[in-house]
């Protein structure tokens, strides 16, 4: 290499080295975090015709015992809790559908339900009662033979039924209804001869009308009442577990009981 080359070169590599040696380029701020999403509201699915665990009032507001006991549960989980009346027969496609994100309405758990639902744990115990007129002659299940008998469509009373095999098949017909206040008025008027109902909603109405029901000493079994979540929901299912242990832990779950029932029926 002749020295006008070499020195072309050192040159070169010197402006190379000094360009390197340079200022550093300002790292790039990173994004800021995105604030906290505010909490939704929890969106209740009910049957608004079913007292006293949700119904509507003069005013047309929606009352009950499972309304209180949800908003309660709303005020300790710091989320709006809405309600939307929805058909108690489609409820598992409501929840799994997204349109809903909690079934709380005198939900018996069974296991059938429990293959698409998620439950709390029990916190109120409930049977599957038979109520008739007070002029009926039926005294126990066994005269139900070749009788028209009521249920909600959608409800437990016609698991509660189906699982008695020979009272089941003995009847004239397990004629279903939208709701239980339709089944009542058609008992009343000589259309049903008996009604399957939850026991709290049937004690409920025949107190409202004394003299006008009967309900008999035979029953279609027991049975627990819990909340409805999605499947994979454990943990809004496991804070509304602790809701409403707090709840039964300081009394709140109890003076809402009595407010509805005259008494704490809470299942501890």
């Amino acid at each position: 290499m002749n020295k006008r080359a070499f020195w072309m070169m050192a040159g070169l590599m010197a402006a190379l080295v000094v360009t390197g040696c340079g200022k550093k380029e300002e790292p790039v701020a990173a994004a800021p975090a995105p604030a906290p999403v505010a909490a939704k509201a929890i969106v209740i699915g009910l049957d608004d015709n079913f007292p006293p665990m949700g119904f509507r009032d003069d005013k047309n507001e929606l009352i009950g015992f499972d309304i209180d006991l949800a908003k309660e549960a709303g005020k300790r989980l710091g989320v709006e809790v809405s309600f939307k009346p929805i058909d108690w027969s489609a409820k598992e496609a409501e929840l799994n559908g997204n349109r809903i994100d909690v079934l709380w309405n005198g939900l018996t758990i069974t296991e059938e339900r429990k293959a698409n639902i998620l439950f709390t744990k029990p916190y109120l115990e409930n049977r599957q009662i038979v109520v008739v007129t007070d002029k009926s002659s039926i005294t126990n299940k066994a005269q139900l033979k070749g009788k028209v008998v009521g249920v909600q469509d959608g409800s437990s009373a016609v698991e509660a039924v189906q699982k008695d095999e020979a009272t089941a098949k003995s009847l004239k017909e397990l004629k279903k209804f939208g709701d239980n206040v339709t089944a009542l008025m058609d008992l009343s008027a000589g259309r049903l001869d008996a009604l399957v109902v939850d026991e709290i909603v049937g004690r409920y109405y025949a107190g409202k009308k004394p003299g006008e029901y009967r309900v008999l000493e035979d029953n279609f079994g027991t049975e627990d009442y819990g909340v409805g979540t999605r499947k994979g929901d454990t943990e809004l299912a496991a804070k509304l577990d602790k809701a409403l242990d707090d709840m039964k832990a300081d009394g709140t779950a109890a003076k809402i009981s009595t407010q509805w029932f005259g008494k704490d029926i809470i299942k501890k």
